[in-house]
């Protein structure tokens, strides 16, 4: 335990901090081509957990990447989309269901900067991505509120984490906006109350187009008030089928009803991409409204 943290002192890295859409749904008939102008943002499907892809330019983010046994289907969905290096790799907290992935992705590819939240956990999985990490000679950026970079022609900011001791891991979620345009997606990781209550009380500028549902619909997410400021025209959960946590909850599904919020979900869509040219957002997903009738014999609107 004490070489473990040990470990993980040394490779973090801190780093100065403070604090018109319309949409389309298709079927994915292949992997998407990259053109300049051009952003995608890609919601792996991976069960109950998470895996996101940002393409910008020529530039690629990951933000997670699922549990432990998804590692190589996220290598190879990127793979088959021609890439080589990642830019930036974000875990936005250490459960398994987010970095599961992530060494198998860090050993892969090329890859620039990692960012991850300060918080010590000793578990083996955490242990593997800062040990991959160690071996491909990179150091990993503390991240915090207030940081920004740029991802080819994007802007990121992190929003949270705010605070340097929460209860629940939950709470260190790296959050993060990225603004493509006048496009703007938030990426929420397992966020819970209490971050989002710390983002609104430090004016974050929430608003957002699509909002990555924190905590894969889980009611201790995506409060009244944290969905206002975001006032998303869009969202996205990252959900597995018949799940064992009841994942999305009632509450939050209900919350994004009466906003009038179009919901995308992977176990219901699969794999859904997002592409925008800075003003309008088309989405395709990997499984149309048929073909979940046919397969499940329930029809949307009986939803």
């Amino acid at each position: 335990m004490k070489r473990f943290i040990i470990l993980a002192s040394l490779l973090f890295m801190l780093v100065t901090s403070g604090c018109s859409q319309a949409a389309r749904e298709t079927v994915k008939t292949g992997p998407p081509q990259m053109q300049p102008g051009i952003m995608k943002v890609h919601f792996i499907d991976v069960g109950q957990a998470d895996a996101i892809l940002v393409q910008a330019g020529e530039e690629s983010m990951v933000i997670d990447a699922g549990n432990n046994d998804d590692g190589d289907r996220v290598v190879d969905y990127l793979k088959q989309l021609g890439i080589k290096k990642l830019a930036v790799v974000m875990g936005t907290h250490p459960h398994e269901d987010h970095i599961g992935g992530l060494d198998n992705v860090i050993k892969t590819f090329a890859v620039d900067k990692v960012y991850l939240p300060k918080v010590n956990h000793n578990t083996k999985t955490y242990r593997d991505v800062l040990l991959a990490v160690k071996e491909k000679n990179l150091r990993v950026t503390a991240a915090r509120g207030g940081q920004s970079f740029s991802l080819g022609e994007a802007r990121v900011e992190i929003l949270a984490p705010n605070g340097t001791r929460y209860e629940e891991l939950n709470d260190y979620s790296i959050v993060c906006k990225v603004t493509f345009g006048d496009s703007r997606f938030l990426f929420t990781g397992d966020a819970e109350a209490v971050s989002e209550q710390e983002m609104l009380n430090n004016g974050c500028n929430l608003k957002a187009d699509v909002l990555k549902v924190g905590h894969h619909g889980s009611s201790s997410s995506t409060g009244e008030r944290f969905l206002k400021a975001v006032s998303p025209k869009m969202a996205v959960i990252s959900v597995g089928r018949k799940n064992d946590y009841g994942h999305p909850h009632r509450e939050t599904l209900q919350r994004l009803a009466a906003a009038r919020i179009k919901v995308y979900r992977t176990d219901k869509a699969g794999t859904i991409v997002m592409t925008t040219d800075g003003k309008k957002i088309e989405v395709e997903t990997a499984r149309s409204a048929a073909a979940e009738e046919k397969e499940t014999g329930v029809r949307r609107e009986d939803r």
